[in-house]
């Protein structure tokens, strides 16, 4: 958790807060978006001892608050602007909304995607009229795409968040809102570029400066925590991409310079967390939201779980569903992960003794608790000792997973736990028996594996042709990217040649060698 500083930027000033509450005001967005309900979520107020409201930016046409941005900012060009058309670099929500928003003011739109972009996300934005353009492997590369047709072809470039009209058309998620529950105490916004923070927090802090206003980021993309810790937008090393609709490098400087002065806060939410508020969401309204749309549901939760929480009296909290543009295929990772995320599920490697009668005895010991997971191999080189792979279902209860792992310990079990570790949830579980003989050269390495035609040839021309491939374990769940275990055989004197050519591979990369569950069950 990270806390803005207070300070005023040089180029934030009373007067330039004062331009935004005006442009909030005067957007006139309803012309194509719609004012979207306020859902109280009865269910999870009990839980959580508070009255939680959940702002519905999926009744969007677009099912999502992006069009608000986009639509003012077409309403605020100039005649000739109009007239040469405008142009985004796109895979998302941004595309649909400024398609959209193009369709109903008769100006023409290209939108530049990257070709990982799914089909259906193409499919839509075209249905709106627009015209697209598939060019790069990456964002970044769409987007240097995107600034030289618009430099050629005299298109006004439409910045997803980091401009003044985006960041008014976006705020008026705040106005409603402010009509719709005027004794809001705190209310969280998912956080990318930062538009959606910026908007609303500008306008809420100067007609309710009480209110208090928490940013929420996912973890593996927080690129305002970075910012704040630096004092300016930094660019970050890398992002996830679960999240993909936050998932943002950098965040923009009208946002940044209107974010420090006016959010009370920022919260860092992790996948987990986020499938488990996607489950929330659907239980109470029966939307499945996309990850980032139940970003800020997330760091709500996980703020009422937090010490420094109001527990004095009940507050009224409101989250925004951003979007639910969700990716169908990735409901297998969401359904995986929210157990996890609710805490409600724990993963341990457990070591018993190779004998028979010991499952049972295991089961015994866990006094009727429910398992969920089970995998185990017989290991010729282990023949007194065997480990588990073992699920087991949680209430939920503050401290459960450590009694569990107390208690099994008692019982003269050797427990580690896995319940946090990435490795164990993406890749391991699922090639429990695929151990050998350790090679004392083997060094293994996870990789984001970008989908596009030719990736796996590349990724073999680049490692393949020099280092024996030991191991090879893909996942993909619906995203422009899946998720890749590697093993290579790689000697001392070959490091050096081995890291540069990770380097010209161009993936994201970390290495898991030293991983505990890689020694626990991919190796004898």
């Amino acid at each position: 958790m990270a806390t803005p500083n207070k300070t005023t930027p040089v180029n934030t000033s009373a007067n330039s807060g004062l331009d935004y509450l005006r442009r909030i005001l005067l957007a006139p967005v309803y012309d194509v978006a719609r004012e979207t309900e306020l859902t109280a979520l009865t269910k999870l107020s009990s839980r959580l001892k508070h009255n939680i409201y959940l702002k519905r930016e999926d009744q969007q046409p677009v099912h999502s608050f992006k069009l608000r941005g986009a639509y003012n900012k077409l309403a605020c060009l100039s005649a000739s602007q109009c007239a040469q058309g405008v142009i985004a670099a796109s895979a998302g929500n941004h595309a649909q909304g400024l398609a959209l928003a193009a369709q109903k003011m008769g100006i023409k739109a290209t939108i530049v995607m990257p070709i990982t972009t799914p089909d259906i996300k193409v499919d839509n934005v075209r249905r709106f009229g627009a015209e697209v353009r598939l060019v790069g492997k990456s964002y970044n590369e769409a987007q240097a795409a995107a600034l030289k047709y618009a430099e050629n072809e005299r298109k006004t470039m439409i910045h997803p968040f980091d401009d003044p009209d985006v960041i008014a058309g976006q705020g008026t998620v705040a106005k409603e809102l402010l009509q719709q529950q005027p004794h809001a105490d705190t209310i969280f916004v998912p956080v990318g570029g930062g538009g959606l923070l910026a908007g609303m927090a500008v306008y809420l802090k100067q007609l309710r400066p009480e209110i208090k206003v928490i940013g929420v980021e996912a973890q593996d993309s927080a690129c305002l925590q970075a910012a704040l810790q630096a004092g300016k937008p930094v660019d970050l090393a890398q992002v996830g991409i679960f999240a993909d609709g936050v998932a943002v490098k950098r965040i923009g400087q009208h946002t940044f310079d209107l974010i420090k002065t006016f959010c009370d806060e920022v919260i860092t939410v992790n996948s987990d967390e986020i499938c488990a508020a996607i489950k929330d969401i659907f239980e109470q309204t029966r939307v499945i939201a996309e990850p980032a749309g139940a970003l800020s549901l997330a760091g709500l939760t996980k703020y009422c779980h937090q010490e420094t929480a109001p527990a004095h009296k009940q507050q009224n909290l409101v989250a925004i569903l951003s979007g639910a543009n969700m990716n169908f295929h990735s409901l297998r990772y969401v359904s995986e992960r929210c157990e996890l995320g609710e805490q409600k599920e724990a993963i341990f490697s457990v070591t018993i003794p190779e004998e028979k009668g010991s499952f049972r005895k295991f089961c015994q010991s866990l006094g009727g608790r429910v398992i969920t997971e089970f995998n185990y191999r017989h290991s010729a080189q282990h023949a007194e000792k065997a480990k588990i792979f073992v699920g087991l279902r949680l209430s939920g209860l503050e401290n459960e997973r450590q009694q569990l792992i107390n208690s099994l310990i008692s019982a003269n079990y050797q427990v580690t736990d896995f319940t946090e570790n990435e490795l164990a949830k993406l890749h391991i579980r699922y090639m429990i028996g695929g151990n050998s003989p350790a090679h004392p050269q083997e060094r293994l390495f996870s990789f984001e594996f970008p989908e596009y035609p030719g990736a796996l040839e590349k990724f073999l021309d680049t490692l393949g042709e020099y280092w024996n491939i030991t191991l090879f374990h893909y996942r993909n769940h619906g995203a422009a990217f899946g998720q890749v275990l590697a093993g290579f055989e790689v000697s001392n004197e070959q490091q050096l040649a081995f890291f540069r050519h990770l380097k010209d591979l161009g993936y994201q990369y970390q290495e898991e060698t030293h991983n505990p569950c890689y020694k626990d069950f991919l190796v004898s």
